[in-house]
């Protein structure tokens, strides 16, 4: 799990705590400086209040810790939020931090990255770069809240994009909404 410097820290928090819930799930964690200031601003959380959260965590510049290597065996990695800053990086296999090595490792070892991309409206080097991320075999995920689950709070609709998120890790989602079809009044309506 990574934070990045991109608006949206809150699902990374909210990852963390639900998976937190989950038996037999170890979250290691790294933030980049940005994701920490981020934290800060739209949180008021610091460095150590997010840190908790995980069972193991990381300096973003240490590059030589175990998630950097193909060796550490892991279900997937999820960068909630992911700065168009660190999918360029990944994108481009720049591993120059700690989150950018960790997101190479799991794409030339096939496992699932997920990266919950946090920018709008998007420019062609973004779409580009989540092009060669998706064709790399990751997920890019961004954080679109849905709304026909007919969410009451803004914390309804970041726990329905992370169940989402856990969907994907192939975790089971606490207490996630889900779809289950449209009510027709009349089941012999064609048009449906």
């Amino acid at each position: 799990m990574a934070i990045s410097g991109a608006s949206g820290a809150v699902y990374g928090v909210r990852l963390l705590q639900k998976l937190a819930e989950l038996e037999n799930v170890q979250t290691h964690l790294t933030v980049s400086e940005a994701g920490c200031l981020n934290l800060q601003q739209e949180l008021d959380m610091e460095r150590a209040q997010v840190e908790a959260l995980a069972d193991v965590v990381y300096p973003v510049r240490h590059v030589g810790a175990a998630i950097a290597s193909g060796s550490f065996q892991c279900d997937g990695m999820v960068v909630a939020p992911c700065s168009m800053r660190t999918l360029a990086a990944i994108a481009h296999g720049m591993s120059d931090n700690l989150i950018t090595r960790s997101a190479d490792v799991l794409l030339k070892e096939r496992r699932r990255l997920i990266l919950m991309v946090r920018e709008t409206p998007l420019n062609l080097a973004h779409l580009r770069n989540m092009t060669s991320v998706t064709e790399m075999g990751g997920i890019i995920f961004p954080p679109v809240p849905g709304f026909y689950h007919r969410p009451q709070s803004i914390a309804e609709m970041v726990d329905h994009t992370v169940c989402r998120v856990l969907d994907l890790l192939g975790l089971p989602p606490v207490h996630a909404p889900r779809w289950g079809g449209l009510a027709v009044a009349d089941p012999t309506d064609t048009l449906l």
